[in-house]
């Protein structure tokens, strides 16, 4: 079944427009999903609201939303009344500016969603300026009401359609000197940077999102059919949690001879390998040796 769109109206670009949906990019159906259960019964619980004051349940006609105006005093808003506010992002998406996509910091960044047209008549309409902002690699803003809240957006041309990225209010941004502020600026020695950076050269990959698997969510299912079974649940013994390193040179020394063991037939550094040419780091890791030589004379002594 093809995915519902989240919207539908139109992309305006100055006096030039078309008709577009907006499709979610990410599919939230869950393989393990729970439902609440009366355990005496064994029947599905059922929610319903019920009165704040008599207890008594209320009837989905007499639900009604209410905004607050006072202590316990409520103004009373009908559904019809919510959806007949009506603004120009309700129906239009319409490029405001144009900006450098890696001008917006990653915070603001919130939920992205596939871009296409919605009908043949604005297919061509579409790809003019899809392929516009591809030429020029620059992202658009814009807004759209988008569950009955105006939110600002980021468009980008991605594959053949384009890609909108609905961006948080400045507002409800935390700013990094809040939680950064205290942080202090240690003096880091130069041979443990290098070292850290010689381990991060050994374990570059490729990004690879097929790659990754909801662990938690195998360890679930594994229960379940357990249950199934009518066997014992599987006894999973937790991973040992990890402590502060106390030795961080010798931690770093570690790290990086386990990631060497592990890439057995790659061409090692400064002989053909991807860290050749790195002089700092192959001094780094001679400066170390010499480090634990002298540490061992000294204890022998």
């Amino acid at each position: 079944m093809a995915p519902r769109p989240a919207w539908k109206g139109y992309l305006k670009l100055s006096l030039v427009s078309c008709a577009v949906e907006l499709t979610g990019t990410t599919d939230h159906s869950e393989k393990v999903s729970f439902r609440i259960i009366n355990r005496k019964t064994g029947n599905t619980v059922k929610r319903q609201y019920v009165d704040g004051v008599t207890g008594k349940p209320v009837e989905d006609d007499d639900e009604v939303k209410g905004y607050e105006i006072g202590d316990d005093e409520y103004l009373l808003v009908e559904e019809d009344e919510i959806d007949a506010v009506q603004i120009e992002s309700s129906h239009t998406l319409s490029i405001e500016h144009f900006v450098d996509r890696a001008d917006i910091p990653q915070v603001y960044f919130d939920t992205p969603y596939y871009v296409t047209p919605s009908d043949e008549v604005s297919e061509e309409a579409f790809a003019v300026i899809r392929e516009a902002m591809a030429r020029q690699k620059k992202a658009g803003i814009a807004r759209i009401v988008l569950y009955r809240r105006e939110r600002p957006v980021m468009i980008e041309p991605f594959d053949k359609g384009l890609l909108l990225t609905t961006l948080r209010y400045d507002k409800t941004v935390r700013k990094p000197d809040e939680i950064f502020g205290d942080l202090g600026k240690p003096k880091i020695d130069a041979e443990l940077i290098d070292l850290a950076t010689h381990i991060i050269d050994k374990k570059q990959a490729a990004f690879d999102p097929s790659g990754f698997e909801d662990r938690y969510e195998s360890a679930l299912l594994e229960l379940i059919q357990a249950k199934q079974k009518g066997k014992k649940p599987p006894v999973v013994q937790a991973a040992e949690k990890p402590a502060n390193v106390v030795n961080l040179f010798e931690a770093l020394k570690k790290s990086l001879a386990g990631d060497e063991g592990a890439g057995a037939g790659k061409p090692a550094p400064g002989k053909g390998g991807k860290a050749a040419g790195k002089p700092a780091a192959a001094k780094s890791s001679a400066s170390a040796r010499s480090s634990t030589k002298a540490a061992r004379t000294k204890k022998s002594a």
